[in-house]
């Protein structure tokens, strides 16, 4: 999975930070997970072309996470994007995409699939599926699991024993069909070992919550809001958003492999107490800015 930040900011942009985006790469599927003002902006200097993209989701209706859609929906019908857009979003999709682009003077060119998100399944592809869970925020909000399918490993100690060694049948054993071996049937399940496939979950504006924990749990990448310093925890709850220890505490309970934290308030234009804080409960942090690229 190829990940990178567009936006990282909270609310307002900054002179640095654009307003919330990531934009994921996996297979022939390229997508959005919220459109901040600004979006399409921070693609072209991402060197990412917006009629790449397949699908948009939207965590919720907050300005800041979504007044970037009818820009970019100009965009794509203005470059004569091909194929059918799917965008995702809580109840209500339907009205607050019809406002956002009857905004201005438009012709839509392009066909755009309009989909609720409810906890759950989103959508799947041959090798990855995409599930929501529910946030606990001041409006509907929705985190997300990118989750790889599991994958067949070729069991070298049992096939060599019996001789088979690059041989074309060891492609259908990795499809999870039986061969036929020698006169001899090999299973797959002991020809192969499944190999589970990594977990990467995205949580967007939310207060803290111990289900969290629940929903991270194993994964290989957690994405999680920081909005606010530990000094401030009153605010935060105030305003149902976590700040970095928080944050930090839901990736150790979790045991995540590695934490990254986003969508910053604009008050903190140094973020290295936010860092320290989240460090003295979880080790494995990093400070997400824009156009930070993951390859994972």
């Amino acid at each position: 999975m190829k990940l990178v930040f567009l936006g990282t900011q909270g609310m307002q942009p900054t002179r640095d930070r654009g307003l919330p985006s990531m934009y994921l790469s996996l297979e022939n599927e390229n997508f959005l997970i919220d459109c901040g003002e600004g979006t399409q902006r921070q693609m072209r200097i991402a060197g990412l072309k917006p009629t790449k993209l397949t699908r948009i989701l939207i965590s919720h209706f907050h300005a800041d996470h979504v007044l970037g859609l009818a820009g970019l929906i100009r965009n794509l019908s203005a470059n004569e994007y091909k194929g059918t857009l799917c965008v995702y979003g809580p109840r209500g999709l339907s009205k607050y995409y019809e406002h956002l682009t009857k905004s201005s003077l438009y012709v839509e060119r392009i066909k755009v699939k309009l989909l609720e998100l409810k906890p759950g399944f989103v959508f799947e592809t041959e090798k990855f599926t995409v599930e929501c869970f529910q946030l606990f925020h001041s409006v509907e909000s929705f985190g997300f699991i990118v989750k790889e399918k599991p994958r067949r490993k070729i069991n070298l100690v049992y096939t060599k024993k019996l001789g088979l060694v690059q041989h074309p049948l060891l492609g259908d054993l990795q499809k999870g069909k039986d061969i036929v071996w020698n006169g001899k049937r090999v299973s797959v399940s002991k020809g192969t070992i499944l190999v589970p496939g990594k977990k990467f979950v995205f949580i967007q504006d939310t207060a803290y919550n111990s289900k969290l924990v629940s929903f991270a749990k194993g994964a290989d990448l957690l994405v999680s809001e920081s909005t606010f310093q530990d000094s401030e925890k009153e605010k935060a709850k105030e305003y149902k958003h976590m700040t970095s220890s928080q944050a930090a505490l839901v990736a150790k309970k979790a045991k995540v492999k590695q934490l990254v934290l986003t969508h910053f308030s604009q008050r903190y234009e140094d973020l290295s107490v936010m860092e320290a804080e989240a460090k003295k409960v979880f080790s494995e942090v990093m400070m997400a800015k824009d156009f930070l690229e993951l390859d994972v």
